[in-house]
């Protein structure tokens, strides 16, 4: 009689142990994915949309040329770089979404109104790839050729994305993929204007991202104070002293590409705490005074630029001031034959220079060169140049925040440049050649995403796939006409 109690016991203590090995079973694979989903914070994108395209817009049928916007950069021959990815990557499933900031806009064929017929905007990339598929969507702007219609789209599916045999399964705290070929998708055709059909290959694709580890969830934990919240804002009297500053300046697209292209063959250097944001220098620290939109303010930092041809340029004691609705850039000028204090480089429009919940800033305010400033860059460029535009952010309580600088991620860039090719990027003065972008940007060790099935590289992680990138010879139109471009 006691033996049938204990066998029931032990049936009953075998389902108990059946029933939570399945609980686990069923609540493991979700908890496994919620850990292997990370977050993509910095890196960068860099894309050429098509170079026979930049030929075409550059060219003498077009005659017209690009402009970056959102801290969009150049580099190499006719590439762009995008910044500041942000998303997800699962390194359980591959799934992986990153989107970039910063945009270009390419004009041509100008209209007697001032206007263009040729009028393309793409920003935002952002590169999504599930299983063995690849998407590249942009926001774009576009004006039809034939009616002038101007369409906005947001997150158009513009290039398909070749993985080759790319797994994206795997650990490491960065992504790196490298020359991706992109094909045009229908959509992408149509955003294009119907320059070119679905199916044309565009120019590969390369990014190198920074991934965190996953959030870990503490429930029973009270989420600590936002700084907003446990600060309060400091009163301030008319004359307000500010609590901290930067002013953004990428001094000139074509003077950057010009100190690092094969004629200067030059790089510039930053310090005494002046900061690379690609596109663009950040003269961080402001201190000064801000009253009711007018501005007197110093920035730290230096910037010194130099090259072969005696290229010798060092900016230092960046200087801001704003009166009656206008800006100017001074700075201390070290160059041969010339040492000047608080020159006036450069001016700008500053009649929106409000102060917001604490923070007064302009974003990429147009600036002009002045008659010293055009004197600093010893008479390359002539007074009433256009130049990089300025970016002004000055906080005037302790609880305001300055606007991010643009970040390149930690992957060094050690991807070849093609050689440069005065064809395919915006028109240029004569000493202005086509150059490739120096990147200042700190040795890293990344998990790069490549092939499977390279043994060579088993026993240390992967490596980076690359393939060589050809660029047209010339800067004529691809078929002659003077409508636009078309073939690939």
């Amino acid at each position: 009689m006691p033996t049938r109690p204990r066998a029931l016991v032990i049936a009953f203590r075998t389902a108990l142990a059946v029933l939570a090995a399945a609980l686990a079973a069923a609540l493991l694979p979700a908890a496994t994915a919620h850990a292997a989903n990370r977050p993509v914070q910095g890196g960068r994108l860099d894309w050429g949309i098509k170079s026979s395209f930049q030929s075409y817009v550059t060219g003498p049928v077009a005659k017209g040329g690009f402009s970056l916007t959102g801290g969009a950069a150049t580099i190499g021959g006719s590439g762009f770089r995008f910044h500041s990815a942000t998303g997800t990557y699962d390194d359980t499933t591959g799934a992986f979404r990153a989107t970039f900031s910063g945009g270009v806009r390419f004009v041509g064929h100008r209209q007697p109104d001032g206007g263009h017929q040729l009028d393309l905007t793409l920003s935002r990339p952002t590169v999504s790839i599930t299983g063995a598929t690849g998407t590249l969507h942009v926001d774009v702007v576009s004006k039809a050729r034939n009616t002038g219609a101007v369409t906005r789209s947001t997150q158009v599916p513009f290039a398909t994305l070749s993985l080759g045999g790319i797994t994206m399964k795997g650990g490491g705290n960065t992504v790196v993929l490298n020359n991706l070929p992109a094909t045009l998708t229908a959509q992408g055709a149509r955003s294009f204007a119907g320059y070119y059909t679905a199916g044309t290959a565009l120019d590969p694709v390369s990014l190198a991202v920074d991934v965190r580890p996953a959030p870990k969830a503490s429930p029973s934990a009270e989420p600590a104070p936002s700084k907003s919240a446990s600060k309060k804002p400091r009163k301030k009297t008319s004359d307000r002293a500010i609590e901290d500053g930067a002013v953004d300046w990428g001094v000139r697209r074509t003077f950057r590409e010009y100190v690092t292209g094969d004629i200067a063959r030059g790089k510039w250097t930053l310090s005494a705490g002046a900061q690379d944001g690609g596109a663009l220098f950040r003269f961080p620290e402001g201190s000064g005074t801000y009253d009711k939109g007018e501005l007197d303010a110093a920035f730290k930092g230096t910037l010194h630029f130099t090259g072969a041809h005696g290229l010798d340029l060092k900016l230092s004691a960046v200087r801001v001031t704003v009166e009656d609705g206008r800006g100017t850039l001074h700075a201390d000028v070290t160059s041969p034959g010339l040492t000047a204090r608080k020159v006036p480089l450069v001016t700008f429009p500053a009649k929106d220079f409000t102060a917001r919940d604490g923070l007064a800033k302009l974003t990429e305010a147009p600036a002009r060169l002045t008659a010293r400033g055009a004197k600093a860059f010893g008479g390359m460029y002539p007074a009433g140049t256009e130049m990089d535009p300025v970016s002004l952010a000055v906080a005037l309580t302790d609880d305001a925040t300055l606007p991010a600088l643009p970040d390149l991620g930690s992957v060094a860039d050690t991807s070849p440049s093609p050689a440069p090719t005065a064809t395919t990027a915006a028109p240029r003065a004569s000493t202005e050649p086509v150059a490739t972008t120096a990147d200042d940007s700190s040795p890293a060790l990344p998990l790069a995403l490549t092939a499977a099935g390279v043994l060579a590289a088993a026993a240390v992680g992967t490596v980076a796939v690359r393939r060589h990138r050809t660029r047209p010879a010339s800067g004529t139109a691809e078929d002659g006409s003077s409508t636009g471009p078309s073939g690939s």
